[in-house]
């Protein structure tokens, strides 16, 4: 079979690990890149050895027959490159956040779906090997119906210097980071019916929050708490690692700080290490995210190869987007949010 043809849209910080995983996969390729920055075309493309570059979708789309395009821009220009890939008839992985409001998000899912074609959102951190393991021992059965959980992402990490534009937004935390762990939360337990937030901003040299708890109803019974911070100053520095925590009617699972999985359950207690893989371009500790990024990926060419919806496809990122909204509602209102009232 011949190889997918795509192309990546936005040059930037991260687009770089997007980049390393697309050589990695040998049933795509990208064959051309665009930016409206021209100096970030020529570092990529010569890393790359990419020739085919542009600054402007349009002319992206009028000159390369894509089989797929990556859209790694910020996100004020993900709706009109999501509609401008649909209006083309080529399927689109956009970069998280999904889009500004989740009126634009529904939009975009919705534009997609009357082309035709496939929509990922690049939702990488459910793919990461410690949060897939997890993920297998809920589906063995081993600790029984889960009741409780905890998706925790604490770290006094410096972010900003890799990415200064997050000190600026009004958003920061929960729409930066904990959009990822709310998906988390979502993959293991399942969807929300409700949820009660509270958020702080502890950093006052930054615009928007960098506290984040949250209380949710899983459809499902069970009960979590996702607690995020960038505030939060620990004798050893966790980042990246996203923490879990679950009780089951059977057992508990902990996948604790350096990648220690221990389950205790129906057939005793085991202790695993779970570290994710070092690729050969990857760089600790930014590994876990940098292989997570490779998984995702795969998973897009293999979905596009048998025609199977994306696990993160753009319908199901709307759950998880709406959790977002409802907790900056609920933030501010200091009330519960119904999940469905926002999807209505």
């Amino acid at each position: 079979m011949m190889a997918l043809r795509g192309a990546l849209i936005g040059c930037g910080f991260f687009a770089i690990n997007q980049m390393h995983g697309w050589r990695d996969i040998a049933g795509a390729s990208i064959v051309a890149i665009c930016d409206r920055d021209p100096e970030r075309l020529r570092i990529v493309g010569d890393q790359f050895g990419v020739a085919r570059r542009y600054t402007d979708a349009a002319a992206l789309f009028a000159g390369e027959k894509l089989d797929f395009v990556d859209v790694a821009t910020t996100v004020g220009s993900h709706r009109p490159l999501v509609e401008l890939a649909a209006a083309n008839r080529v399927p689109v992985i956009c970069q998280k956040p999904f889009a500004p409001t989740l009126a634009d998000a529904i939009a975009m899912v919705r534009a997609c779906a009357d082309a035709g074609v496939p929509l990922m959102v690049h939702e990488n951190f459910r793919w990461q090997s410690p949060i897939q393991a997890v993920r297998a021992v809920l589906d063995s059965g081993e600790i029984g119906k889960p009741f409780f959980g905890r998706i925790s992402f604490r770290s006094g990490y410096d972010v900003f210097s890799g990415q200064p534009y997050l000190a600026t937004g009004k958003r920061f935390i929960i729409e930066d980071l904990g959009i990822h762990i709310l998906d988390i939360a979502r993959f293991l337990l399942g969807d929300v019916s409700s949820l009660t937030a509270r958020t702080a901003r502890i950093n006052s040299s930054i615009a928007g929050e960098d506290v984040a708890t949250i209380l949710m109803d899983h459809e499902s019974g069970a009960t979590s708490v996702v607690d995020c911070s960038y505030a939060t100053k620990l004798a050893t520095e966790p980042f990246p690692e996203t923490l879990v925590e679950l009780d089951g009617s059977e057992g508990t699972i902990r996948l604790s700080l350096g990648y220690q999985l221990t389950v205790t359950g129906k057939s005793g207690t085991h202790v695993t290490d779970v570290s994710p893989q070092l690729l050969p371009w990857a760089s600790r500790p930014w590994h876990n995210i940098q292989e997570s990024v490779l998984a995702i990926q795969k998973h897009w060419v293999a979905c596009l190869a048998s025609g199977k919806e994306p696990a993160t496809s753009g319908a199901d990122n709307l759950k998880t987007f709406a959790l977002v909204e409802a907790a900056y509602a609920g933030a501010a209102s200091r009330e519960p949010v119904r999940i469905n009232d926002l999807l209505r």
